[in-house]
């Protein structure tokens, strides 16, 4: 019995995973499941399932993007779905001693990867963000929110379900008309754009990606509110001046470990003293750990998505006071599944712009995304902070009120 047979017994235990070797031999894993796939996968040449075993967290991503194994009818989503639902972040396991000398060594990997320096900072975000802008177009929502949606009814379209993250955003901002908000990480714009259209306010947005740059600036133009709603090529370190309120929506997750409490400082620094900060990001559900390799080295370079424990660590001692945290479970898995099928459904276009491999690449960063929030230890956190403790009403109704006002403002 090989090592990957070894491998694999140890891990498919329920659905089925049929693996055939490069010489045509049929072998299955685990059995039949109700709420598992079945899964068919070939290996295309005789040194493939060894890459595997050698080094899991880069050997399968690079297997399947490189076409040295297959999987019958390209369902590399249902491959990777049944490797996460065997291996559950909730599963019943009892919980194991650390062992120190590995953890000491992931954490030190994973601190070097990390450091942002703001040269590095900016090639991290070129890296992905400056990819053609339609490939965003074909895959993303109508208003390009490359981010977490808000599913109020899981049926909902993707494009309702964001329409409904920036209301959901929106009413715990507590805006007013005339308010300065700073947009750390504005992406394509949309947020501030909302902001500015639904809650009056005026919005600086700030990004590393001239890609983006360009389309939000030509956004606001176009919309004729380029004198409310301005944006800039900027590092977060570099901003001046002072904001009644400060959103961040999917940036938090390239600033890096070693900088956390240089950005709160400069939030706190940024807030008014009756601020409101809303902090949207990935996190983990348990503690501090390391990027995967085949992330780190094709999706993200630099990237990490926090533990609790260490957004809270950086806060705490820059007096930011976490006035309400809303964990997000499944609503990331709902939008990336739509992205998913988007990608899919594109297949053609998207060839065209890259190529094949880069077509696998994007499904295998999608598949192993939606795979990590429905079973893995990834989930989204919303984090309002303040200055003051008397910055906000005492109770939470006023986001409901406002929430409900601007989603029937904007209902699709």
């Amino acid at each position: 019995m090989s090592l990957f047979d070894i491998f694999l017994r140890r891990v498919i235990l329920n659905g089925t995973l049929t693996v055939v070797d490069y010489k045509g031999k049929s072998q299955s894993f685990g059995t039949p499941a109700p709420d598992h796939p079945d899964v068919t996968i070939r290996m295309n040449d005789s040194g493939a399932a060894g890459a595997i075993v050698r080094n899991p967290a880069l050997g399968a991503g690079e297997g399947y993007v490189n076409g040295r194994f297959s999987v019958d009818g390209d369902d590399i989503m249902g491959l990777v779905e049944l490797v996460q639902a065997n291996t559950r972040w909730e599963s019943g396991r009892p919980m194991e001693r650390p062992n120190i000398v590995k953890e000491s060594a992931r954490a030190l990997i994973g601190k070097l990867d990390r450091i942002n320096q703001r040269a590095r900072s900016k090639a991290n975000v070129a890296h992905h963000y400056d990819l053609s802008g339609r490939l965003y177009e074909l895959f993303l929502d109508m208003d390009r929110q490359y981010s977490c949606a808000y599913f109020t009814d899981p049926a909902n379209s993707l494009d309702q379900a964001q329409e409904e993250k920036k209301a959901h955003i929106a009413a715990k901002l507590a805006l007013k008309p005339g308010q300065q908000v700073l947009d750390i990480g504005c992406g394509w714009g949309g947020m501030a754009l909302y902001l500015h259209e639904k809650c009056g306010v005026d919005v600086l947005g700030i990004t590393l990606s001239e890609e983006q740059l360009k389309v939000a600036q030509q956004r606001a133009e176009a919309a004729g509110v380029a004198d409310h709603v301005k944006f800039e090529l900027i590092d977060y370190r570099d901003v001046a001046g002072r904001f009644d309120r400060i959103v961040s929506v999917g940036m938090f997750e390239h600033v890096g470990t070693s900088h956390y409490n240089e950005f709160f400082r400069h939030c706190h620094n940024l807030l008014t003293n009756d601020g409101v900060m809303l902090l949207h990001t990935i996190g983990r559900l348990d503690e501090p750990g390391v990027t995967d390799a085949w992330t780190r080295k094709y999706i993200f370079p630099g990237g990490y998505c926090p533990s609790l424990s260490e957004i809270a660590a950086a806060s705490e001692p820059n007096k930011l006071m976490v006035s309400d945290v809303e964990v997000l479970r499944l609503h990331y898995a709902m939008t990336i599944h739509q992205w998913y099928a988007r990608v899919e459904a594109n297949r053609y276009e998207i060839v065209k712009l890259y190529d094949e491999r880069f077509y696998r690449m994007w499904k295998f960063y999608l598949a192993g995304a939606a795979t990590a929030f429905e079973h893995g230890n990834m989930v989204v956190y919303q984090i309002q902070y303040l200055r003051d403790r008397r910055a906000l009403p005492i109770t939470r109704d006023y986001m409901a009120s406002s929430e409900s006002r601007l989603r029937a403002s904007t209902a699709l």
